[in-house]
């Protein structure tokens, strides 16, 4: 197997994943682990991952120099590269800053690693620091304009180190880098499948006897986590939609139509007046991601108590949580909090249910094509990326029912354009948010000073980057119009070109 370090970048669990999907076998383990680990299980490869910290850094996560001597293949990413570069005499310092799509130019073959890669290509990249020395025995196998010692490479030893995330979905032939360096490991590989009946399975072993409790909000990663508890325990799954008046108009009619097919009544919960009071005065985008999550626990708590003086055991709360949503909000030791989650960082301590997590591991297009695999119509597996905070999370300061009226409106009018150019299904989401930012316009031939909406369409595969959608005018024109002339007290639109690495997905 191959032996992953995880110095706490987003992308570890998705090297392990791309190994996984090519056949081979990982294991992650942290710095504080790694000798112990490597004497233990032998690896025939070690993958040094990305991270937040500065290897310069005082108290930056590191390993033991004695690992380059290990006669193994070693790949350094990211972090991992300068890692080598620090710990074996090169220079690393605060530099130049990338974070997104560059170009990488192979400027020396190397026979192992770079069989099948082009010339030149795109990478994603996603650093504060940069390499500006080598160590002595490296040379340089690939450059950006930016970037002289993207990807290098020891003279004699199988060790190397690359300044892009080949992980990631927006970095060309990344699949290829991996499988060049698991060849060079010389890996057994086995076909590798999504199997979405373990999964049922591990739900019968888990919860027992017991009744689920379902948190469901007809987003992709609910259903489909909903559907599998569904098959696997039948009518002791309860799902609980709690219309919260903060998600988009039609939801609550998905939600009855996706658990109606597989014999299960939704339960509605209409708590949309006591939502806005919690929210009241709130405008910390941490804070309010929090009190939704709080206020979605309590309201299960309440049902929970309901359910059991009906006699039915419930012990467990069922939630859509996926691998994006835990590594966001700190899922891992060295790793940055993000933002916290409504089902990740946003859940109170005292939580009452145990929490029942099937799809926590994957990703969304894994969960997708779980979803298919299930049975679950293509309009509910494709269906556009819904934040569960909904609209609190779209609306910058505080959400007002004014406020919300605004954003539902204008978020309507996005899906109709997009409906109308045949866009919507070619994008992964497509969302307003209402900035909280003022600025003048005319209207009538008079003054008017009112917010500013942005626009963000992305495309994306698995949620961990995104790209900026490269919409035609003319429908960014029919979009800005439309929000402007129909929108009450709208001002302008403007349109988020920023990807993901740096920015996240949503807003707030």
């Amino acid at each position: 197997m191959i032996l992953i370090i995880d110095f706490g970048s987003q992308y570890t669990h998705l090297i392990a994943r791309r190994i996984k999907e090519l056949g081979g076998a990982t294991k992650i383990t942290t710095p504080e682990e790694a000798k112990g680990e490597i004497k233990k299980l032998k690896p025939l490869g070690i993958i040094l991952s990305g991270g937040p910290a500065s290897v310069y850094a005082k108290d930056a996560p590191t390993i033991d120099a004695s690992i380059f001597n290990l006669n193994i293949p070693i790949l350094g990413v990211c972090y991992g590269m300068m890692l080598i570069a620090h710990l074996l005499d090169g220079k690393v310092i605060s530099g130049k800053k990338e974070y997104g799509p560059a170009r990488i130019t192979i400027k020396e073959t190397d026979q192992k690693m770079t069989q099948n890669l082009p010339q030149s290509f795109t990478v994603w990249m996603s650093h504060g620091d940069e390499v500006v020395a080598i160590p002595k025995d490296y040379i340089v196998i690939g450059s950006t304009e930016h970037v002289p010692f993207a990807f290098i490479k020891h003279k004699k030893k199988d060790i190397f180190g690359i300044q892009f995330h080949p992980e990631v979905h927006h970095t060309e032939y990344g699949v290829e880098i991996y499988r060049n360096f698991i060849t060079l490991c010389k890996l057994k590989t086995i076909e590798y499948k999504l199997n979405p009946t373990e999964l049922e399975e591990n739900i019968v072993k888990t919860v027992g006897d017991s009744y689920v409790i379902g948190a469901v909000s007809g987003g992709v990663d609910s259903t489909v986590a909903g559907v599998l508890t569904a098959k696997a325990i039948g009518k002791k799954f309860i799902p609980i939609y709690v219309e919260n008046g903060l998600m988009r108009d039609g939801t609550k009619e998905d939600v009855e139509k996706i658990y109606r097919r597989v014999g299960v009544e939704p339960l509605i919960v209409h708590v949309e007046k006591e939502m806005l009071t919690k929210l009241k005065g709130k405008t910390d985008p941490e804070e309010k991601r929090k009190v939704i999550g709080a206020f979605f626990i309590e309201v299960f708590e309440r049902e929970m108590e309901r359910l059991k003086k009906e006699g039915k055991k419930v012990d467990f709360l069922l939630q859509g949580t996926i691998y994006s949503d835990v590594i966001e909000s700190k899922g891992t030791k060295h790793a940055e909090n993000i933002k916290s989650h409504h089902n990740v960082g946003g859940l109170p301590k005292h939580l009452q249910l145990k929490l029942l997590e099937p799809l926590r591991e994957f990703y969304k297009d894994e969960v997708r094509e779980m979803g298919t695999q299930l049975g679950i119509p293509e309009e509910f597996v494709q269906k556009q990326k819904f934040p569960g905070p909904g609209f609190g999370i779209r609306i910058r300061g505080e959400v007002t029912e004014e406020r919300l009226a605004q954003i539902r409106q204008a978020d309507h009018i996005v899906l109709e354009e997009l409906k109308k150019a045949d866009l919507l299904e070619t994008v992964f989401h497509s969302f307003p948010v209402m900035t909280g930012a003022l600025s003048t316009s005319v209207k009538g031939d008079g003054r008017f000073f009112g917010e500013v909406i942005a626009l963000r369409v992305t495309t994306s595969v698995d949620e961990m980057t995104f790209d900026w959608a490269h919409l035609p005018y003319k429908v960014l024109q029919s979009i800005s119009s439309r929000i402007v002339n129909e929108v009450p007290k709208i001002s302008r639109l403007v349109y988020d070109i920023t990807t993901k690495p740096p920015a996240t997905a949503e807003w707030e």
